[in-house]
């Protein structure tokens, strides 16, 4: 048995979800450079501190899909068939898919997401606030196959990927999880995904670097969790923030920097970091119109129409199944 299967069949892990995030975090910060996933940002303090992002000054892609779906609702709402079900895929806050319920005549609305609790929440409100909509939150890692309910078998799919999720894959995953969606959604599916655009680096640094350190308390969440739940000890004074543009791969990534030399440990393990070295948290794509549009028919989806808004930071596209 290795150190890791050791270290982890003795923890005692309460959960399948726990026991993932313990072999991930141990395999992805026992490599160099060391890594640690985007997804583990999320339990339900990583939620809120996204969503406050979201509403920064500096974090133009919220406000400006916002609009975009506000703006183009009708042109939306036109391509969902009556009484389809919505499935949002890492559906976190409400905020967008309230437009389309405003809009649309949908049947039920199944959200996705890792984060149980922050879901339950948020399912919650909904179904105060639309009390004929029939809801179906599923707790589940929707980069993975899951089953959809039982009740929606009958009805079309449409997915809904907001938020510009898709550029925190590299491509050959954003191509693996768009057809993983097709395949979820099933015959004659469609989806509707934000996808944010090239443009100025300074734009782009701005907002991964906010004045008041969300994005930073953000990205140090994910020790937090380490240290939580799988018995890290992580100083978190120990490690800074930073994003970059990373200008030849058209990305932002973001990493944890080791202030000095020092050792940590979770579940048994020691894992040592020189000064200066890097965990590489997160990588945020940034898309032309063709270059997505080319993806999205490598991974067996027809582009059917797009919305960008008027300064061209954002893009809204609907697609549909190939057949």
């Amino acid at each position: 048995m290795s150190m890791h299967a050791t270290a982890l069949s003795e923890a005692h892990l309460p959960d399948q979800q726990t026991t993932a995030f313990a072999r991930d975090a141990i395999d992805d910060l026992s490599q160099r450079p060391k890594r640690l996933s985007p997804k583990y940002f999320y339990d339900a303090a990583g939620s809120e501190l996204f969503e406050a992002i979201t509403r920064l000054p500096e974090y133009y892609p919220t406000r400006t899909e916002l609009a975009i779906l506000r703006d183009r609702g009708g042109d939306i709402s036109a391509i969902i068939p009556e009484g389809a079900a919505l499935v949002e895929f890492g559906a976190g806050a409400t905020t967008k898919v309230r437009l389309l319920l405003e809009n649309c005549a949908i049947g039920a609305y199944v959200p996705v997401d890792i984060s149980g609790d922050f879901l339950k929440d948020q399912a919650d409100a909904l179904r105060r606030d639309f009390p004929d909509l029939d809801v179906y939150p599923v707790a589940a890692d929707f980069t993975t196959p899951f089953a959809l309910p039982a009740a929606i078998a009958s009805m079309p799919k449409v997915g809904f990927f907001p938020g510009s999720t898709l550029g925190n894959f590299e491509p050959h995953e954003a191509c693996a999880f768009l057809r993983s969606a097709r395949q979820i959604l099933g015959e004659g599916a469609q989806m509707i995904l934000g996808v944010d655009l090239e443009k100025d680096e300074r734009v782009l640094y701005d907002a991964y670097n906010d004045a008041a350190g969300v994005t930073a308390r953000f990205n140090l969440n994910v020790l937090v969790r380490i240290n939580r739940e799988l018995g890290g000890n992580f100083d978190l004074s120990a490690f800074t923030h930073r994003a970059i543009y990373n200008r030849e791969r058209h990305r932002i990534e973001m990493h944890l920097i080791s202030r000095k030399s020092q050792t940590v440990r979770m579940l048994g393990t020691s894992i040592a970091f020189r000064a200066g070295e890097s965990i590489h948290t997160e990588n945020s794509y940034k898309y032309s119109l063709d270059r997505f549009t080319a993806l999205a028919r490598g991974a067996g989806w027809t582009p059917r129409q797009s919305w960008t808004d008027k300064a061209g930071m954002f893009s809204v596209h609907a697609l549909v199944a190939s057949d």
